[in-house]
């Protein structure tokens, strides 16, 4: 079973979308702060994480950043799933090892679910 780490502080739409690739067969780990989520992520090496990038403690900008520099975390494709939409966001976050950038606003739970499917199969 593939194990999917998900850093959101906005507990509704983790809750929503976790329960959504779980009934797909996926494994869903939490976090709900920067740096929770980038222990997680090395202490249990997800397969996949799904990333905000406005989060508490710590921004998802610095944890995207940390973990593509760390050699047991730089592997893991990261899904960027924010509301920041400005060019500069969406560069940076590219530019920093984000393997798919998804303005939430802009996408629905089966587009999110559809998204995740795609990149494992792209593996």
């Amino acid at each position: 079973m593939k194990k999917i780490l998900f850093v959101e502080d906005e507990r509704a739409l983790q809750r929503t979308i976790s329960e959504a690739l779980r009934r797909e067969g996926y494994e869903v780990l939490s976090a709900v702060d920067g740096e929770t989520g980038a222990r997680l992520a090395k202490e249990e090496k997800p397969d996949m994480i799904l990333l905000d990038l406005i989060l508490p403690r710590r921004s998802g900008f610095d944890v995207l950043q940390e973990l593509k520099s760390d050699d047991v975390t730089k592997g893991i494709p990261v899904i960027v799933l924010t509301n920041l939409e400005s060019p500069a966001d969406v560069d940076k976050a590219i530019e920093l090892g984000a393997t798919t950038y998804l303005v939430k606003a802009n996408y629905n739970l089966g587009d999110i679910v559809q998204k995740v499917k795609s990149t494992f199969e792209a593996q």
